[in-house]
C-alpha cells in the first residue's frame, strides 16, 4: 500500500445534506420539485451530470450552465459558514499520514467546492487533490483515480480508495484500486478486493493494509 485516496462528499465530509439542500432550492426557483428518489440519481455524479439532471426533470429552458453557477454559489455559499467531518474521518486521515502512507483527495465536485471543504478538514493533509474541473471523464470513469496515482508516481494497483458512492467505487476498481466502501445514500454490495464498512471508525490502516494480503 503506497497510497491512500479518498472521496470527499459523504466519504469524509457530511455534505449529501448540504447537496441535498442547494438542489431542492435550485429546482423550486425553477418551477419544479425535488426528492429524496432524484437525489440517488446524483450521488457521486459531476456538477455537469447533476446541472444537466435538474434540466431534464424540470423542462426548464434555463441552460445547464446557468443551473451549475447557480449550484455552485449555493453549494460555496453554504459551505464557507462550515461543514461537518464525517465520523472516523479525522482519526483515520491522521493514522495514514503518521504512517507514512501518502494521501490524496479525488472528488467530483467542482475545485471552488473543493477548497471550501479543504478550509475545514486541512490542505496539509493531503498530497495531491484532484477535483471535478481536472478530468474530462469524471466517475464513474477511471480517470480521476489515474490521475492520482499519477501525480503521486505510484501505481493504481497500490492505491486504496475510500469511496461512499456506487458511482466512485466503480471508478477506482476500473482503475485498478483496492476499495473500501462506507455506503452513505446508496447500498454497495461485497466484492473481491472490496472492503465494505458501516463508518470510517470500523477503518484502520491495518484494515487497509490487509486488502493487499493476496499480494
Amino acid at each position: 500500500m503506497e497510497a491512500v485516496l479518498f472521496d470527499m462528499d459523504g466519504l469524509l465530509v457530511d455534505t449529501e445534506k448540504v447537496w441535498y439542500a442547494v438542489e431542492t432550492e435550485v429546482v423550486e426557483s425553477l418551477g419544479g420539485t425535488w426528492g429524496r428518489a432524484h437525489q440517488q440519481e446524483l450521488v457521486g455524479g459531476s456538477m455537469a451530470s447533476t446541472a444537466a439532471y435538474i434540466v431534464k426533470v424540470t423542462g426548464t429552458d434555463v441552460g445547464a450552465d446557468v443551473v451549475a453557477a447557480r449550484m455552485l454559489a449555493g453549494m460555496t455559499s453554504r459551505l464557507a459558514e462550515g461543514v461537518d467531518l464525517m465520523p472516523g474521518a479525522d482519526e483515520l486521515l491522521t493514522a495514514v499520514r503518521e504512517a507514512g502512507v501518502r494521501t490524496g483527495l479525488v472528488t467530483s465536485s467542482a475545485s471552488a467546492i473543493a477548497g471550501a471543504v479543504l478550509d475545514v478538514v486541512g490542505r496539509e493533509r493531503f498530497d495531491v487533490v484532484v477535483t471535478g474541473d481536472d478530468v474530462a471523464r469524471p466517475k464513474p470513469d477511471p480517470e480521476p483515480y489515474l490521475l492520482a496515482a499519477r501525480l503521486l508516481g505510484v501505481p493504481p494497483g497500490s492505491c486504496v480508495v475510500l469511496e461512499d458512492s456506487p458511482n466512485g467505487v466503480t471508478a477506482a476498481t476500473a482503475a485498478g484500486c483496492r476499495v473500501v466502501a462506507v455506503p452513505s445514500v446508496l447500498p454497495i454490495p461485497d466484492a473481491p478486493g472490496r472492503l465494505v464498512a458501516g463508518s470510517l471508525l470500523k477503518v484502520t490502516v491495518e484494515r487497509l493494509r490487509g486488502l493487499f494480503a493476496d499480494v
